[in-house]
């Protein structure tokens, strides 16, 4: 384990740690008053730290880059430009570690059968996934030898992916590069995935909207519906596990639950053969 080769060109100084701050919050949206209430400081002293008439000590820093939800490579950088240490350290994916998270990521990918799970790193790299995840691949007739080493984002917008296999494949095409989008101002790696990937058209601004958006699946069996939600590490302070999130597709309905069920139940049956 072993901090990140961080460089800066010129020595940091109060007014470049206060330039992060200022864009990140008006990336954010937020105002002065509304990052400095979140915060726990005063408006006045943010507005010192933005300009650089003030120097932001680190638990101040730490409590504005909190607030603003910053991922904590980029964290670093404005500890940097405020001429303090790295304060987060990027584990290797085998480091010991690292153990117990894998071992609680398996745990996870596993309790969720015959729901499909499926983990997803910083650049949207699947880099793990449940039988379920690859059954439903399997059943949407997604071309691939394992869902593990597939980038979520090419499989949903390039051709011949899994995009093409969903009934409202332009609403999660367009979700998806909002969020992808989103993420990529803090990740280079990213946003040059991006460039290569096809734009989805935007949706209509008279789509109906609805309380959650679906998953919706075209397979032999019928179309499955499924529900999205994320588990993440809480309080991380690596940056290798903070850029972990499983996703679940939770079936949305009892036609979906028997399908992914029955499907399971054969994996099952035929490993004890």
């Amino acid at each position: 384990m072993s901090p990140l080769p961080f460089h800066t060109p010129h020595p940091p100084t109060a007014t470049d740690a206060g330039a992060h701050l200022r864009r990140l919050r008006r990336q954010a949206g937020l105002s002065q008053l509304d990052l400095a209430l979140l915060a726990g400081v005063s408006q006045r002293h943010l507005s010192c730290v933005e300009t650089g008439r003030a120097k932001a000590s680190p638990g101040t820093l730490h409590a504005l880059l909190s607030a603003l939800q910053v991922p904590l490579e980029h964290c670093n950088e404005v500890f940097l430009a405020a001429g303090y240490a790295p304060r987060y350290m990027a584990s290797a994916a085998d480091a010991p570690a690292m153990k117990m998270v894998h071992d609680a990521v398996e745990h996870i990918l596993q309790a969720n059968n015959p729901a499909p799970a499926i983990v997803i790193a910083s650049n949207w790299d699947i880099t793990a996934a449940n039988a379920s995840a690859g059954l439903l691949f399997a059943m949407a007739s997604v071309a691939t030898t394992s869902t593990s080493g597939l980038n979520l984002l090419d499989t949903l917008l390039r051709p011949g992916g899994l995009g093409d296999h969903l009934v409202n494949a332009d609403e999660i095409r367009a979700i998806a590069w909002q969020r992808a989008a989103r993420e990529a101002v803090s990740n280079p790696d990213l946003a040059r995935l991006l460039q290569d990937l096809p734009v989805p058209p935007a949706l209509a601004a008279d789509t109906p909207m609805s309380p959650v958006v679906l998953t919706r699946v075209r397979t032999a069996e019928g179309e499955l519906r499924f529900l999205s939600t994320f588990t993440t590490f809480g309080m991380p302070q690596d940056i290798t596990v903070a850029s972990l999130r499983i996703e679940h597709l939770v079936p949305a309905d009892s036609e979906t639950w028997q399908v992914m069920t029955a499907a399971y139940q054969r994996v099952i049956r035929n490993a004890e053969i």
